[in-house]
């Protein structure tokens, strides 16, 4: 068997794993949820107008109005992640992003030499040593 072909049985695998799962259902929950993406267009609305200010020249800029404009977007952010379809949204993705640096992690490490059978990845671990501070 070679490796691309593995690579898609992997993906097979993950696509049946009851996280994924919960995933997509949460993320179409999302999608549907017609209050949150209104809060997400104001969000992202806002950001726009943050962008713009900070962009003007720095004679022009109003740093209240920055300020006002920021405060603003952490209010309308708090809303978002009090919604419910996001709370599930986030708990389903976190689960999914766990998953993932697992298998990349066990993938990493096959790649430098570890047993593929009995190699472990740490759940804060992504695998690659050289870049960590507890193992570089």
């Amino acid at each position: 068997m070679d490796a691309v072909k593995s690579a898609r049985e992997l993906g097979r695998a993950i696509q049946a794993d009851e996280r994924y799962a919960a995933y997509i259902k949460a993320r179409e929950a999302n999608d549907s949820d017609g209050a949150l993406q209104e809060l997400i267009g104001e969000f992202n609305l806002i950001r726009q107008k943050i962008g713009m200010e900070m962009s003007k020249p720095e004679n022009e800029k109003n740093p209240g109005k920055i300020s006002e404009l920021n405060a603003e977007a952490q209010t309308v952010h708090a809303r978002i992640m009090e919604n419910e379809s996001m709370a599930k949204f986030t708990e389903a993705k976190t689960a999914m992003d766990r998953l993932i640096r697992e298998v990349s992690g066990i993938i990493s490490l096959c790649c430098d030499g570890e047993n593929p059978d009995t190699c472990e990845v740490k759940d804060d671990c992504s695998g690659a040593c050289s870049n960590c501070a507890k193992c570089g």
